[in-house]
């Protein structure tokens, strides 16, 4: 098949090892730069352009990698190849809405699934009311356009709070306010769901001093061993947000397993050197499955060990 990797830096890890693994499991793999394809749009003959001159209406699947500075163009783009017949193993709504993180909050306790109580407002007026809904400080204020743990700051008093909260208001930043589980410790457990399977988890345990446990933050991956009701939990939530592949964190906390955040993009580095399962290949296979695509050359019922190689 013809495979396209939508993202943009062709250098980054999870980006490379999809490229070898598709190529490993006997496909054409192209690496397509966002920022560098373009849209023909016409009733007639829709197309997509890359800057080499290429047209992509060829192509079988995509796999949309888009960096968050980028999802206006990058949902736009992967809608433009689904409408020319592409498959994109994440689709452009399910990304969009896993985006954002108030709708996708109110997606997923729509569907009745355990979240952090969490507090959203428009004007600076209401920043004690914001306060007293997640139960006070210690609480947790979150940009709703961050990413990686970046925009995410722990408020220790109320003091703390109330400046915070309005010096993001004043900035006409949209934030949401959520309760800080204090027992979780700074861990968080990472579950990487394909296909309405969790294939791999960790848990992720931020560095001395911090309670972002991203390691994109310093944080520390593991093995661990997850509960029913965790992989229950994950599988649902990316199946509420529509994706295929989804990175589902979950915090353990008194309640039970709450969710965090459900990303669309999720790294392979830290998930795949900790439990050394080829998360690569099970996207491409996923691929393969949805478009009853089959190999002869290449049978496998598991993961393999994943590459050992690392991000530059």
């Amino acid at each position: 098949m013809r495979i396209g990797l939508l993202a943009s830096n062709p250098d980054l890890y999870s980006n490379q090892r999809i490229m070898e693994a598709g190529a490993e499991r006997g496909h054409r793999m192209s690496f397509l730069d966002v920022r560098q394809c373009y849209m023909k749009l016409d009733p007639n003959e829709p197309e997509v352009h890359y800057r080499d001159g290429r047209i992509l209406n060829t192509m079988d699947a995509v796999i949309p990698r888009i960096r968050p500075s980028q999802t206006f163009y990058g949902c736009a783009l992967t809608r433009h190849f689904e409408s020319i017949g592409v498959f994109a193993l994440n689709d452009s709504a399910a990304i969009s809405q896993s985006r954002d993180k108030l709708f996708s909050l109110q997606l997923l306790q729509q569907n009745g699934l355990n979240i952090p109580t969490s507090g959203f407002a428009n004007s600076p007026v209401d920043t004690n009311e914001l306060i007293e809904m997640v139960g006070g400080a210690p609480l947790v204020v979150k940009l709703l356009e961050g990413t990686q743990g970046r925009g995410v700051v722990l408020a220790e008093t109320r003091k703390a709070a109330e400046s915070v909260i309005n010096a993001f208001k004043s900035l006409k930043a949209n934030l949401l306010v959520q309760e800080f589980v204090r027992e979780a410790q700074g861990r968080d457990l990472r579950l990487f769901v394909i296909d309405n399977k969790v294939v791999a988890a960790i848990q992720r345990e931020a560095a001395p001093g911090e309670f972002r446990a991203n390691i994109h933050q310093g944080g520390t991956a593991s093995v661990v061993k997850v509960t029913t009701e965790e992989k229950r939990l994950a599988v649902k939530a990316a199946k509420v947000l529509g994706l295929k592949v989804a990175g589902v964190d979950i915090i353990r906390s008194r309640k039970g397993p709450l969710l965090l955040e459900v990303n669309s993009s999720p790294g392979l580095e830290g998930i795949e050197s900790a439990t050394r399962k080829d998360i690569a290949s099970a996207m491409i296979m996923a691929i393969e499955k949805a478009l009853k695509w089959h190999s002869t050359a290449i049978e496998a019922e598991e993961l393999r060990p994943a590459m050992s190689r690392r991000e530059p």
